[in-house]
């Protein structure tokens, strides 16, 4: 009588990464970092910015850029098959594609509340599904990571909508890495306020504010957060549903 075991289920290191807002700031560090890497990148942004297309250039059978509006799902579907074209499997997804916000709550539409969610968390979602359905039909697993706040920990005036999208990610994280067994590696970092266009909303006297109650005394900086992209893509670690947060001890 033969015994059943349980083979350890061991994600392999990324070949191929998906990269959505990865024309600017942080989603170009990614991509950099991934390419640094020995990775493909599949990367699409709203706009192509001259550096994500220079890096397209200079590796042209390792880096496939697209402009694609996040919220228009069947653009994304098929840069994914696109992608896929010319890089082959896509096994690794970075969701950090975001747009922010920089009103009071009682003052923000109702139209850019909906922007913000269908972008932040709706849209995102569905690009999750969409690079999934790819990666089980092509190469049965892979990992993901999410780019989330800080802000779905702490309350900040000015960023209720943007918070909410946050911390509904890092909910949907954690069910994720539980809905599917082991077989995708599903992650968030959460960075803190960094000089960026999601942080400069806030207004110099704000973040002055946050930096000062920040251990550190300093904001982060993507190649603050790069490290820990780097060791969720390619490393075996272990870590799933978990939400890494990386803003100087600002938070505890």
């Amino acid at each position: 009588m033969s015994e059943t075991t349980n083979e350890p289920n061991v994600i392999p290191a990324a070949s191929c990464v998906l990269i959505s807002g990865g024309s600017r700031g942080l989603g170009l560090a990614f991509v950099e970092e991934v390419l640094a890497n020995g990775a493909k990148v599949a990367a699409f942004a709203r706009t192509v910015t001259p550096e994500l297309q220079q890096l397209m250039d200079a590796n042209p059978e390792r880096v496939y850029v697209g402009s694609v509006d996040i919220t228009n799902s069947k653009a994304v579907t098929s840069f994914i098959k696109d992608a896929a074209k010319v890089l082959g499997p896509i096994d690794a997804l970075v969701n950090n594609a975001a747009i922010g916000q920089d009103s009071l709550h009682l003052h923000t539409t109702p139209e850019r509340i909906e922007d913000i969610i269908s972008t932040n968390l709706t849209a995102t979602l569905l690009v999750t599904r969409a690079f999934m359905r790819h990666a089980m039909a092509k190469v049965g697993k892979g990992r993901i990571v999410n780019v989330t706040s800080v802000c779905a920990q702490r309350g900040y005036a000015g960023l209720v909508a943007y918070s909410a999208t946050k911390g509904g990610l890092d909910a949907a994280t954690r069910s994720l890495a539980r809905e599917m067994h082991g077989r995708f590696l599903v992650n968030s970092i959460a960075p803190g306020f960094f000089a960026s266009e999601m942080s400069s909303v806030l207004g110099t006297e704000q973040l002055s504010t946050i930096t000062r109650r920040t251990p550190t005394n300093r904001l982060v900086e993507p190649e603050n957060i790069t490290p820990t992209l780097r060791m969720l893509l390619f490393e075996d670690t272990n870590i799933n549903g978990m939400v890494l947060t990386i803003d100087g001890g600002g938070s505890i």
